[in-house]
């Protein structure tokens, strides 16, 4: 999962197999030859120890005569290897590759061609990397272990052919401490008491999958229990926790039932465990039939969650529960195509969301998802969605925004396009052909194609296998009485120089336009065509000339869109009556980037927001709050500062005066959402000292053990607070966060850290990551969080060098890095891109380079923004 976690080319043979002779492995593959199709699996776990012993039988095919089998482990401790091929069994010696991660087994006589067993006992470490199989340790001090497999750890916890198309059947037993008790991917059949005093439980066969998908959990659990579908569901955590999961438990039974209604292939599982663990780097992982999450990301006080927190829950499993299809029944071949797992449940889960809860108002939030690929996509450091992805570095980079945002958005367009029965019988047409076992982009998009009699297979490879995204700039024309649009495509850079130098890249576009209709009128008419050429004309359909005309009709396509100047200041006044929620965050989201591309100035991003003052949808409220917000914190002045926050209060101000700052009774999840954003907007963007004051009263009174804050609210009025507070705010905090018993609840106060302004209060708070109290999976978060704060910004980077030896252990885990090379993009300044740029070069992070040559774009780009910009932001606020 997201869980983060690609090849415009494949290498030439996706291997099926180990090789049986001793040659190099393509990049950190296997050499083919043996095929593994069963593996017998024994752990005995030790946690006061940290330690487990393995015993380990994989049953493989071997394809021609070899006296060497080559598997990956690391960190593992061979003691015995056998290999029994038809009535001989024979020692192997061990030679290790710790670069390759892999180990070579030699036996004396060539084993032949047929089926062979190796049998391997073993030892290894429960480490604390958060990687592999490791431990975990809850607030009580009671150890638990914990496997995260995802990409290429499996080789940790077992010898074994790691690679995501050698799928084989697993038969798992694990012996424990007496008083704890096991998860794995199979139900449990039996559970034999040991000599030791200890117990061995043993699993049912797994069907065939990939070994990262293999789980593994020890310790002391306890599960709410239901079903759905005739499928059992069981919500489990660490002892004491129990009730947190019931508002999981819910939703899995709306989502598993959504599902098997969606795909032709119902739950193919059997059970569905659903793990809280309190060490876990991912927010989830996918685990065949056993999803192991870390708590905030599923546990919460049913009775008082906030909006954000049930959508978190809500989104993270519908993901994982639908990567059960698209990852664990059908695999991408290799880590190149991660986005055919990603993309496609990230694509998946907001149709289930859709289901469950339409007042979410989940087209937005994909069009938020769209956003957030664009923005990407706009750098030349971007990649495409089919990428290089050879070693495990590589691999675990590749799990960013292009496999997951960008997969699902081209997912959508190529939906709309086609019509949503037609998707779906293609959906159904390739996890069936591919059920069990492994699949490409390529067999994706013939699947389509075959299902819909569409050009998909054209379609689909110029969004996959090139980079970035186009640029659809429109003219449109009366003519003849009928609307008449001639459309230019190129590939969008954020970059002012390189999008005026052009690029080779063309894509075939779906494109929606409607037209817009007169003021008055209330008729619109749509017409959708694939662009392939770099220019071509289109014609509404029935359609009358109109003032304007809006060139992402729905917001499904993937895709930048160019209006003139003076079609946005006809727009402007009509945003809220002629375009939807989603066209709305399109359009904003769209002549933002102008901005940021050198095409449009300041004053038409800001012309085009005073049109957003009564914007009633907090999903689209808050991007354009978001683009304010960045417009303070780097494009304005001493000079403009105060205008520009009178700005900010004069357009924000009357609907905050209708909308309330006390949520009442009958308001609803959009309602309190709204509230939450004007109150953050307009008491840190806006500088409203009233309204700041306001919510510390709030927040003092609610830590005091007075009125509780309204859940949905709390975020925002701890973070307006925070920013004007002192240090008995900041020992308040530290007091709730430590005392909340909600990880929703523990990680409102302690990420509200970042944001006070106080220079003594920011290193205070930053030597919290020093202690025991943070723990390794949050330590990226927490420091990224400082690093998005402008005024506590170059102080956390003072920080980071100062204390790089002792913090990068627990940064670099599972994707930290790359989360925080990408916080610090958020610097605006030469210097602090020239030192970053030499410090990383000093302290290099494999995982994480890609996401370097990204933040010094992204700063390069605001520096220039800035440049460009400043000025005129002062004199449009001069004009007003």
């Amino acid at each position: 999962m997201r869980s983060r976690r690609i090849s415009a080319r494949v290498v030439a043979a996706l291997c099926a197999g180990v090789l049986t002779l001793a040659v190099p492995a393509t990049a950190d593959r296997l050499p083919p030859g043996v095929v593994p199709s069963h593996y017998e699996l024994a752990f005995a776990v030790d946690l006061a120890r940290a330690r487990f012993d393995g015993t380990e039988t994989i049953r493989v095919q071997v394809e021609q005569p070899t006296r060497t089998v080559v598997l990956h482990a690391i960190e593992i401790t061979f003691r015995e290897v056998t290999i029994t091929a038809g009535s001989a069994t024979q020692k192997a010696s061990i030679s290790l590759n710790d670069a390759q991660q892999t180990a070579t087994l030699t036996v004396p006589n060539a084993l032949p061609a047929g089926p062979a067993d190796i049998h391997i006992t073993y030892g290894g470490i429960l480490n604390d990397k958060l990687r592999g199989f490791y431990l975990s340790t809850d607030t009580s001090g009671r150890r638990h272990a914990v496997t995260q497999l995802e990409a290429t750890d499996a080789r940790r916890a077992f010898p074994s052919f790691d690679e995501p198309a050698l799928k084989a059947t697993f038969d798992v037993s694990l012996t424990v401490d007496r008083g704890d008790t096991a998860i794995s991917n199979g139900r449990v059949i039996s559970d034999t008491p040991a000599p030791d005093g200890r117990h061995t439980l043993k699993f049912s066969t797994t069907p065939k999958m990939s070994t990262y998908l293999v789980a593994l959990a020890v310790g002391r659990f306890e599960c709410l229990e239901t079903s759905a579908e005739n499928v059992p569901i069981r919500i489990c955590s660490t002892e004491g926790k129990k009730e947190l999961g019931r508002t999981a438990l819910d939703m899995a039974v709306q989502i598993l039932t959504f599902y098997n209604r969606y795909f032709s292939i119902k739950y193919p599982f059997g059970k569905l465990d659903v793990l809280a663990v309190p060490d876990f780097a991912a927010g989830a992982m996918e685990n065949t039939a056993a999803i192991f999450y870390r708590e905030t990301d599923l546990l919460v006080d049913s009775k008082d969650a906030s909006l954000g927190a049930r959508k978190r829950i809500a989104s993270v499993l519908a993901h994982e529960m639908a990567h059960q299809w698209f990852g664990d029944l059908v695999t991408m071949k290799w880590w190149d195509d991660i986005w055919l797992n990603e993309g496609f449940a990230t694509w998946m889960a907001n149709h289930a969301l859709a289901e469950m809860r339409p007042d979410w108002d989940i087209p937005v939030d994909e069009v938020l998802e769209t956003q957030a690929a664009l923005n990407f996509d706009g750098l030349k450091s971007t990649h495409p969605i089919h990428a290089p992805a050879d070693t495990p570095a590589q691999i675990d980079e590749a799990f960013d925004a292009i496999a997951y945002e960008k997969g699902a958005a081209v997912l959508r367009m190529l939906e709309n396009y086609l019509g949503a029965g037609t998707f779906r019988n293609g959906i159904n047409a390739y996890l069936q052909a591919h059920a069990y076992g492994n699949g490409t982009s390529q067999d994706f998009w013939n699947a389509m194609t075959a299902a819909s009699g569409k050009p998909v297979d054209k379609i689909l490879p110029t969004f996959v296998n090139q980079p970035g995204a186009p640029l659809v700039e429109i003219a449109p024309a009366c003519r003849d009485n009928r609307m008449h649009v001639d459309a230019v495509q190129q590939r969008f850079f954020q970059d002012p120089a390189l999008l005026r130098d052009g690029s080779a890249e063309r894509w075939q576009v779906p494109v929606c336009m409607k037209s817009v209709p007169a003021a008055g009128g209330s008729a619109t008419n749509s017409s959708c065509a694939v662009f392939s050429q770099p220019r071509q004309s289109l014609t509404l359909d029935g359609s009358a000339c109109s003032p304007w005309v809006f060139a992402n009709a729905g917001a499904q396509g993937y895709y930048r869109t160019a209006y003139s100047a003076e079609a946005l200041r006809t727009l402007t006044p009509r945003v809220q009556e002629v375009l939807t929620a989603p066209e709305r965050l399109s359009l904003a989201g769209d002549e933002w980037a102008m901005v940021r591309a050198g095409r449009h100035g300041i004053g038409e991003f800001l012309t085009l927001a005073t049109g957003f003052g009564n914007e009633r949808t907090d999903g689209v409220l808050g991007n354009v709050t978001n683009r304010l917000d960045f417009i303070h914190d780097n494009l304005t002045t001493d000079a403009t500062r105060a205008p520009f926050e009178r700005f900010v209060r004069t357009l924000f101000g009357p609907l905050f005066g209708r909308v309330g700052f006390d949520s009442a009774p009958s308001d609803g999840d959009a309602e309190r959402a709204l509230r939450a954003t004007l109150i953050e907007t307009l008491g840190t963007t806006g500088g409203d000292a009233d309204l700041a004051a306001r919510a510390r009263a709030a927040l003092d009174r609610a830590l005091a053990g007075g009125p509780p804050l309204d859940p949905t609210l709390a975020g925002a009025i701890v973070a307006v607070a925070a920013e004007h507070g002192d240090r008995a705010l900041q020992d308040a905090l530290l007091a709730a966060a430590d005392k909340a018993t909600a990880p929703d609840e523990h990680y409102r106060y302690l990420y509200a850290l970042a944001r006070f302004r106080d220079p003594a209060l920011i290193d205070r708070a930053l030597e919290y990551a020093r202690t025991s109290k943070l723990r390794s999976q949050d330590t990226s978060g927490f420091l990224s969080r400082f690093l998005m704060q402008d005024s506590a910004r170059p102080r956390t980077w003072a920080f980071l060098k100062q204390h790089w030896s002792e913090l990068e252990g627990k940064v670099t885990i599972f994707g930290g890095d790359s989360g925080l090379i990408n916080a610090l993009g958020s610097f605006c300044d030469a210097g602090s891109r020239d030192d970053i740029t030499a410090f990383f070069a000093a302290h290099p992070l494999p995982s994480a380079s890609r996401t370097l040559g990204q933040t010094v774009e992204r700063i390069n780009s605001c520096i220039a923004l800035r440049e460009r910009q400043a000025p005129a932001l002062a004199s449009w606020l001069d004009g007003r």
